[in-house]
Parts: C-alpha cells; sequence; structure tokens
C-alpha cells in the first residue's frame, strides 16, 4: 500500500511540472513539438508529392530555403 500512494504521489508530481525543464517552460516546450511536427508532416507531404510525381520536376525547392 505504500508502494502505490508513494506511486500516486510521484505521479502526480511529475503531472503538475507540465513537462517543464530547466531551459523550457511548458509552454514553450509545447510550441516546439507543434513546430516540429509541422516541419515533419510539411515534409512528409512533400516526399508524397514527389513519390507520386505531382510535381514537375524542376531543381528549385520549394522550401524556404536561406
Amino acid at each position: 500500500m505504500k508502494f502505490f500512494l508513494s506511486a500516486v504521489l510521484l505521479g502526480l508530481v511529475a503531472l503538475s511540472t507540465g513537462c517543464a525543464t530547466p531551459a523550457y517552460s511548458a509552454h514553450e516546450r509545447h510550441q516546439l513539438w507543434a513546430r516540429t511536427a509541422g516541419y515533419e508532416w510539411a515534409q512528409a507531404q512533400d516526399d508524397i508529392d514527389s513519390a507520386l510525381l505531382l510535381r514537375p520536376p524542376s531543381q528549385m525547392t520549394i522550401w524556404n530555403a536561406r
């Protein structure tokens, strides 16, 4: 029973931090995850379009490359 209660309390403490790290707040971490997921999804769409030949062949990139 002690183990169960300590596990529940530890779980509540872990959930209350909101995935915050010393470097980022919880809000910043969620923004980072969303930005990464959006970038990965855009690359996946580009790969699918390329595999299905939905874009004309070109040497120019559609990405905002600097």
